[in-house]
Formats: structure tokens, sequence, C-alpha cells
């Protein structure tokens, strides 16, 4: 199997989404027979670095790196011009310009995104479904069962849409430390109980129930990672002595803030799936399980994929401060609960390695090579009501706001009648 992977983003990059494509495809390129990686870069030099954090021949794209929108173009121009495009059994992206492009030039393409995008930007409806319909696109690698599941409502068919979770790396998790040797290398008080967020500390995560947490529960340390400047958060949590802000951290030192917890949280609230569309089941919970710290979230429908209440963590309401401040107090007041859990997380995370899911996204490749094509679903005249419906909130929503994402609260259509058989 030979695969050229093409990235819209130039690299290193502390961005998530870099980090689940580029790991991904590092450990699939052990693999595979041939693998390059399309990327652009600002120069030669660039690229061979990009190059080495894939562990595959790099291929400089022909696209500036500014604005995004022209790059990400260029990006799909670029490819389909290169002769491992021809050499190639097929494109494995995650931008959609970049796979209708493979396509349309009679390239395979594997796909692999997070977002549910048929919801988030309706009016893409109607195309994605021709695009993923299409006999050269083999796959969608969905990084969650909630964003499967709204590509199945749009028609597609349920074999070319997959469910591969995330993953961690083990090695940054290798040499754990007890929370008394991390919070003292770190600075904080041994004899208090500390609660960790790692991630970006920004509007957009549900931290503001964590500050208004903090204001309850003053006998317990906030820590919060991933800081990239003053911002709201960081201004609510200023008069707080028990919420510490740090900035953000590179993958070797987040490990130490992570062993320091008594608790690990994702902030339990909806914005983040449904709002603002930019989370749906975050990166951090995968290390959070293999980290032997319990964890403690939010019940929402990606969450509860992979955490189960009162079994490997804890969930509460999301949007409910006390329902947050009393999770906190019962996880922190409860050790045998906090290690209970913990140690089943642990077990679990095991299978969600980085490696692991390689081996899953591989299999399914070589499948889909072998396998007749798959044809079109479905589209009938309950979906083209949707589309009509959902993108109607979606541009009032874009005129109003000034946002690309419509949430999911705007997006639920009203019940439509079932197709006539």
């Amino acid at each position: 199997m030979k695969i050229l992977f093409a990235f819209e983003n130039p690299l290193p990059s502390a961005e998530a989404d870099a980090e689940v494509f580029i790991t991904t495809a590092k450990y699939l390129a052990g693999l595979c027979e041939q693998s390059w990686l399309h990327l652009p870069a600002a120069d030669q030099a660039s690229c061979e670095v990009a190059g080495k954090l894939a562990n595959m021949p790099a291929i400089r794209a022909r696209a500036p790196l500014k604005p995004a929108a022209l790059r990400h173009l260029c990006c799909g121009l670029s490819l389909v011009r290169s002769k491992e495009f021809r050499q190639a059994d097929l494109v494995y992206t995650r931008n959609l310009w970049v796979a209708w492009m493979a396509v349309t030039f009679g390239q395979r393409v594997a796909f692999d995104h997070y977002r549910p995008w048929p919801d988030q930007i309706p009016p893409l409806q109607a195309w994605l479904y021709r695009l993923i319909c299409d006999r050269r696109f083999l796959v969608n690698i969905c990084h969650s069962n909630y964003t499967r599941a709204k590509y199945l409502k749009l028609g597609i068919p349920a074999g070319k849409l997959d469910c591969v979770h995330n993953g961690y790396e083990p090695e940054r998790l290798q040499a754990p430390v007890s929370a008394q040797h991390a919070k003292a290398a770190l600075g904080l008080a041994a004899d208090r109980k500390t609660v960790v967020y790692t991630g970006r500390v920004n509007h957009k995560k549900g931290l503001h129930l964590v500050i208004e947490a903090a204001r309850k529960l003053p006998e317990i340390d906030f820590v919060l990672v991933g800081s990239y400047g003053e911002g709201p958060i960081e201004q609510l949590a200023r008069p707080l002595g028990n919420v510490r802000i740090v900035p953000w951290q590179a993958a070797e030192s987040l490990g130490q803030y992570i062993f320091a917890a008594d608790v690990l949280l994702i902030p339990p609230s909806w914005q983040p799936l449904a709002e603002f569309g930019s989370t749906v089941l975050p990166l951090k919970l995968f290390s959070y399980m293999a980290s032997g710290r319990p964890i403690l979230a939010g019940r929402t429908p990606d969450i509860e994929e992979l955490l189960r209440d009162g079994e490997n963590a804890l969930l509460c309401p999301p949007d409910d401060v006390d329902a947050l401040v009393t999770s906190l107090a019962t996880l922190t007041g409860d050790p045998q609960l906090a290690a209970r859990v913990a140690a089943v997380a642990q077990v679990e995370s095991r299978s969600l390695t980085w490696e692991a899911r390689a081996r899953r996204i591989a299999a399914i490749l070589k499948a889909r090579l072998r396998a007749t094509p798959i044809g079109h679903g479905f589209w009938g005249r309950a979906h083209f009501r949707t589309w009509l419906y959902q993108s109607r909130r979606w541009l009032v929503h874009l005129l109003r706001e000034g946002s690309w994402i419509l949430p999911q609260s705007i997006a639920t259509p009203p019940p439509l009648p079932a197709e006539p058989e």
C-alpha cells in the first residue's frame, strides 16, 4: 500500500489537528510499502524538518504560507500535479478541498477529521454527499461515533464511514511520579487537593464554569495549563488565590502537571461541542485515561463514548456549576472512588495509543482497496428539506454573529415526515 499524505498547514505546529494527522501518518507509514508527505513549507529545509517529524519523504507544495485560504487552495492544485499523486494507491487528507481535488483527478481518497461538517456548515451537505458517495472516496475516518452519526443522517452509506478514536503517546507518560513529588517540583502545596486542566485556556472550552467552581471551593487548588496570553479566562482567574494559570507547555513537560493532579478535569460544558464546534472528544482525554489519575468530565454524547460515570470517570451534567462543585468535592474527598475509576481508565487506555489507531486505520484502508467500490447512498426529499432549513438558519447565524459554525441547538430541525416506501 502506497499512501500520499496531504497536510495543508506548515510544520512543526502546536495545534491539535497537526498532532493527530502527523502522528497517525507516522505510524501508518511504518505499515506501508511507500509513503510521502505533501505540505506547504517556507523553504526546502523546513520541508525536510517536517519529513523527519512524520518519518517519511516530504514534498514541498507550491503554495504561499499566507493567507490560509489561498494556501489551502494551492495545496490542492499542487498535489494533483506531483508525480507521487500518480504513484500512490490513495491520498490521505483532512482537508475537504484536497479530497475533492484528488477525487476529481482520478485518485482514491481517505478522509480523516473530527468535525461533523454536515451540521456545522449545512450549505455543504449536498456537496459532501456527492463527494463522499463518489466511488473513489474510500472512507471517512470519523474521530467519534457522534460525528459518524451526522454523516449517516445525511444518507451516506455506513460502509463509507468508520469511527476510529484518537490516541496518546505512551512514551510521554512512561516515567510516572507520585502526586506529591510532581506537586513539589511545580511549587504546588502538597497538603491541598489539586484539580488540573490541560489544553487551550480560552472562552471556548467551558472554563468559566471552572472559575465559578473555584470560587466556591477555596480549599482546592485549580491549575489551568495552556494559556497563550491575557484573555477573558485569565482575567476571571486573577482575583482568585486558588487558581494558577500556566502558559502553554510542550508535550515533554505536560506530563508533570498531569501527574500533579488529584483530579484531571475536562470542563463539563456543551460549549466546545455544540456552540463552537471546536472540540469533539478532546485529545487530552486519551492521555488523561493513561495517567492513572481520576477524571471528571461532562455527560455529553461524545465524552460518553469512552467514559462511564462511576466506572472509569465521574461525569456530571453539563453547564451546572453546583453539580460540578458537588462532583469535585466527591472525587477529592473519596480516595477509594478516585483510585478505582483511575485504575479502570488506565487499563482501558492501553488500546487507545496512536500506534493502535494506525493499525486499525491500515486494516480499514487495505479492506477498502480490495473491496468493490461502494456507490451512492440515499438522498431524498427529507434530506433536501433539512438542507434548506439548516442552511437558512446557518445564513442568519452567520450574518448576526459572524460565525461560520452553526450551533447544534440552532441546527436541529423539526421532525420531518419519513420518505414514502
